[in-house]
């Protein structure tokens, strides 16, 4: 059975899940898969290839290209926030003239100049993960991040009382993916009557969101929940609580395969999981389509999984099967 019938078969039993394969690559690395279709290429520039997050697209873009039959491109930078190097990387990209490009843009206002000059020569532009206000762009394919957010956000206060103090940790400052994350959860917490002593970025990373709480905690030494925007801030957040010997219940979103099994270790409480795989292996079959002059949707939700310990096992099954 080849990986696109085990992601078919397991988003019926699971609904959306996190889908999860990689390969490591260099910092700002290219990676692509040849074959007799020389004519249909396309290009995928991400937010990073560091991250195992971006390592699930980069993993469903190519297996998308391979099984589809086309010749695809994988580039990223060293880090989510290094947005002008992501802008030079698609700069690169465009002027290769690929059949289509599909795109994850970190800070979406620095890459709407280069992406409607392609739409404008009709390539057909894709955005995943991340939306964008492009002319002309064929369509977006990903999580609604304020929901998954929305969610991440009641889940947390499921586990606190009301007037707990928390934290919310968001991703470099600009990502509009991170943000609304962090909008949805602040909604949800609010509304279920907790107090948010800080709201701080963690650039996604899992050292600088692990300084972060560090200092927080110093501040705030009785804060007893923390929303993460994403999985490696959470683990982050998860390693300074530790080290305090803190009782702190930490919520991730993404639902990586650490995310997962810290989760069945008793340590992270939970992730909002979202399908990094499809959004890859979407992203590509989609633009095939429009090279081809197909209708696809303007808005393609890939929706969320909420993963707790009662249901991580489950799911950390099912990365495994998708790694394999």
């Amino acid at each position: 059975m080849n990986k696109k019938f085990k992601l078919l078969g397991m988003a019926t039993v699971l609904s959306c899940v996190t889908f999860v394969a990689g390969c490591s690559g260099e910092d700002q690395a290219a990676s692509s898969d040849g074959n007799s279709k020389e004519s249909e290429k396309i290009s995928v520039v991400l937010k990073t290839l560091s991250s195992p997050y971006w390592k699930y697209v980069e993993a469903g873009a190519k297996d998308a290209g391979q099984e589809l039959g086309v010749n695809v491109t994988v580039v990223g930078p060293a880090s989510e926030s290094q947005t002008m190097e992501q802008v030079n990387l698609l700069e690169d990209q465009v002027s290769q003239s690929p059949g289509a490009i599909v795109v994850a843009p970190s800070h979406p206002d620095t890459v709407v100049p280069v992406l409607e000059r392609a739409s404008q020569s009709n390539m057909p532009v894709l955005l995943v993960d991340t939306d964008a206000d492009i002319k002309g762009k064929t369509t977006f394919i990903g999580t609604e991040n304020f929901t998954a957010g929305q969610e991440g956000g009641k889940l947390l206060a499921s586990m606190l009382q009301k007037g707990d103090k928390v934290a919310l940790l968001a991703g470099a400052l600009g990502n509009p993916a991170t943000d609304d994350r962090v909008k949805g959860a602040k909604e949800e917490l609010e509304k279920a009557g907790m107090e948010i002593v800080a709201e701080q970025p963690g650039d996604s990373d899992k050292a600088k969101a692990m300084s972060v709480m560090e200092n927080l905690l110093e501040k705030n030494a009785d804060i007893k929940g923390v929303f993460a925007a994403n999985d490696e801030m959470a683990l982050g957040v998860l390693r300074a609580v530790e080290a305090k010997g803190n009782e702190v219940k930490v919520i991730g979103t993404d639902g990586t395969q650490e995310a997962v099994e810290s989760i069945l270790s008793g340590n992270l409480a939970g992730t909002i999981a979202q399908s990094p795989y499809n959004m890859g292996y979407q992203g590509v079959e989609n633009a095939l389509k429009a090279i081809n002059g197909e209708k696809i949707e303007e808005r393609i939700d890939s929706g969320i999984e909420i993963v707790t310990k009662d249901n991580a096992q489950k799911q950390l099954e099912f990365l495994k099967s998708i790694s394999e």
